[in-house]
């Protein structure tokens, strides 16, 4: 499950989300502040805001007053990034035009490096001594970034990954080298031949690595 969904998944709950988004648009709530904000009880509030401090997605300060002793707040950690927006796509795909205006390949030089540095980051993790084994760590690894990757193995259709989503699709819709990249990334990480194919049908993209020994 990608960092994402199990935010999604934890703050479903009643009110939580919205506690979320006033502590964000401000420097620091109290209970007390967050009760009268949302009209509700402060055990209420206290118990929603105890309960995300334990999943770590708040954490409390005392908070100066001008009169009397520093008041407890709460404030949104680093855990909740995933659920805010980031530098997008477009950005990314400007970047490269940029780049290619300099240089007529500067861009696919720079997917490239990227490849490579995925590849040496995921070789810390993609290990095993069968292929079956470094394909479920790789996976894995594909999971928890986005690509609702899959190992699957039948005596019918062999070993493979599967996966449901491509976080990079515009850049591979604009470069399709990339195809050519990703693979090239796979083999190596997995020791083995690999046929990729891609199908479409509706909203639904669906990315197939065929794994065979080398």
């Amino acid at each position: 499950m990608t960092p994402y969904l199990k935010i999604l998944k934890n703050i479903s709950k009643p009110h939580w989300f919205e506690i979320i988004r006033l502590i964000k648009c401000s420097p620091g709530l109290s209970v007390g502040e967050l009760a009268e904000k949302l009209d509700m009880s402060y055990m209420g509030v206290k118990k929603h805001c105890i309960a995300m401090q334990k999943l770590g997605y708040l954490d409390t300060w005392r908070r100066p007053k001008e009169v009397g002793r520093p008041e407890k707040s709460y404030r949104v950690t680093d855990k909740l990034g995933p659920l805010f927006p980031a530098i997008g796509d477009e950005v990314s795909l400007a970047i490269l035009d940029a780049a290619t205006q300099l240089e007529p390949n500067a861009a696919e030089k720079l997917l490239f490096a990227f490849f490579r540095q995925q590849t040496e980051k995921l070789s810390t993790t993609v290990t095993g001594e069968s292929v079956q084994g470094r394909a479920e760590r790789l996976a894995a690894a594909r999971a928890a970034q986005g690509y609702f990757s899959v190992c699957e193995y039948s005596e019918e259709e062999g070993l493979r990954i599967e996966e449901f989503h491509n976080p990079l699709q515009p850049l591979f819709d604009k470069y399709p080298t990339l195809a050519r990249m990703e693979v090239q990334m796979f083999e190596k990480l997995l020791g083995a031949r690999v046929a990729r194919s891609a199908s479409k049908v509706s909203g639904l993209t669906h990315y197939r690595f065929d794994l065979s020994p080398r």
